[in-house]
């Protein structure tokens, strides 16, 4: 037996008993769903106080009217089937549709159908329990607008967090917020400053021809405009034709002729992370109270996710502009380095000529000899050239002035020293003792047999650069007469503070010892 059947059948009730159907109605009565009754012609025949609270109607007043008085106008068509269904005895189980209260507010609920029947069994009516799911259905809204939000949010991260150039992502954010909004239109507008302190210049546009912007002024700060501008929030309007803020500024006082229609009005300021305004997102439409709280929320959440972006892209901006200047300025670095080693060697060209004139008469051997050692000078100005004159390896000046002295098929330099960097004055002055200690072995010394080999060590100590060149398998060694320009150029260059030298003619083999400042 069914409670709405017992309730709402007198006869049955008979059947069971007067106390029994007191029971039974006491228990519908006292229901929290609303439990009704119609007979099949649709007409209400019984009405519990939940239904009074759900829709409004006092028993009094709805028992004996059509049950469409319940049902909205575009649900009609869903009377005639539940009756069709009724009347095969068909129980209608969670029925979840659309009433209507008495004041014309809808209401959503869970509806369960019965057929009624008489002491023969006939159906001659049916009952209804309806629950009233609105919060639930609310919450189930939220929650899908939510999991929506949440997808276009990661669309919109998703689409403009792989892109660093300024002008596209400005542009998307645009698009995507007329999109998300529906708006007829949206600007944004960068916050570009003139001598006055309230130039706003327009940056990307959607929804709308640039020619509908192009003949106004770009926005001021006024003060429908001053929030988004300031940062100081969002500004979402129904009808901004009638908002108090409107109209207030000349020379229009409200929107130019010809400019695009705006009634409702959204806009967010869009804030970097250092919590300066970068600009602001404004969004318009023709029609009044067109932009929802969820509009508000979805697009202050984009702004946010474009804040994000642009920074990103600003400093990827900034970057690629300091690489481009310092590209510049390494070209401009290196074309000066030629010029200059372009010159040096010019400038010595000059020299040699002059030398080569002026020492005519002098020994062929002398003019060789000074002729070589300005090779060496420039030699070792080209390794300064290529390193831009800043500092060079030990090892890489020694070998570079020994060059000259190596034979391919058979090594004659045994080179033993840890290799670190020494400033231009030192390197200079290095390749030019190894140009003299070279030739000096080559015309005198280790290197006039085959066997003869040069032993080169150094090392760091002290803030000095050390080093010993040892002559081996040479002619027996015996003190020169005189001294040559060589040997008092290389004593000379490290005398003093800069340094120290000392030449030991031994039987076995030359061995000169450095000592240089470093």
């Amino acid at each position: 037996m069914r409670l709405a059947d017992t309730a709402d059948t007198p006869k049955r009730m008979t059947v069971a008993g007067p106390d029994a159907a007191l029971h039974y109605a006491a228990i519908v009565q006292s229901s929290e769903d609303a439990i009704i009754s119609k007979d099949l012609g649709g007409i209400i025949t019984s009405w519990n106080k939940s239904a009074e609270r759900l829709f409004g109607w006092q028993a009094e007043e709805i028992v004996g009217r059509s049950v469409l008085t319940l049902i909205p106008a575009d649900r009609y068509d869903e009377e005639p089937g539940i009756i069709a269904r009724i009347q095969r005895g068909e129980r209608i189980e969670h029925y979840e549709t659309v009433r209507q209260r008495k004041d014309g507010s809808l209401v959503d609920i869970s509806l369960t159908v019965s057929p009624i029947r008489d002491a023969s069994g006939r159906i001659v009516g049916a009952s209804k329990i309806a629950r009233d799911i609105s919060e639930r259905k609310r919450a189930a809204e939220h929650l899908k607008a939510q999991a929506r939000r949440l997808e276009i949010l990661n669309h919109v991260s998703s689409v403009i967090s792989r892109d660093l150039d300024l002008e596209r992502i400005v542009q998307s954010v645009t698009d995507l917020g007329v999109e998300l909004s529906g708006a007829r239109f949206g600007a944004f507008f960068h916050n570009t400053l003139n001598e006055a302190g309230e130039a706003y210049a327009l940056y990307a546009l959607s929804g709308a021809p640039r020619s509908a912007f192009e003949s106004f002024a770009v926005p001021r700060n006024t003060a429908l405009f001053e929030p988004t501008f300031r940062g100081t929030g969002v500004v979402r309007i129904g009808d901004v034709t009638k908002d108090a803020r409107y109209g207030r500024n000349p020379p229009h006082h409200g929107m130019p002729d010809g400019h695009l229609p705006v009634v409702s009005y959204l806009a967010v300021p869009v804030k970097s992370a250092s919590g300066n305004v970068i600009g602001g997102l404004f969004f318009g439409h023709d029609k009044p109270f067109m932009f929802s709280e969820e509009s508000e929320a979805l697009l202050t959440a984009v702004a946010a996710q474009a804040s994000v972006a642009l920074d990103n892209a600003r400093l990827h901006r900034a970057a690629q502009a300091e690489i481009e200047q310092r590209r510049k300025a390494e070209e401009a670095k290196e074309l000066l380095l030629h010029e200059i080693k372009h010159r040096v060697k010019n400038t010595l060209g000059t020299v040699q000529a002059i030398a080569t004139q002026t020492f005519r008469a002098a020994p062929k051997e002398e003019r060789t000899a000074f002729v070589a050692r300005l090779h060496a000078l420039a030699d070792a100005h080209d390794l300064l050239t290529q390193q831009s004159w800043a500092t060079v390896g030990v090892r890489e000046t020694i070998e570079r002035s020994l060059a000259p002295f190596q034979q391919r098929d058979k090594p004659r330099f045994a080179l033993r020293g840890e290799d670190f960097q020494i400033n231009s004055s030192n390197a200079l002055l290095l390749s030019m003792i190894m140009h003299e200690l070279g030739t000096n072995t080559v015309k005198y010394g280790a290197f006039t047999r085959d066997a003869g080999r040069v032993t080169i060590e150094w090392c760091r100590a002290d803030g000095r650069l050390r080093f010993t060149w040892t002559e081996s398998d040479g002619p027996p060694v015996t003190p020169p007469t005189r001294r040559g320009f060589g040997t008092q150029m290389i004593e000379r260059t490290l005398r003093g503070e800069q340094g120290s030298a000392k030449l030991d003619y031994a039987p076995s083999g030359l061995v000169c010892t450095l000592e240089m400042r470093l």
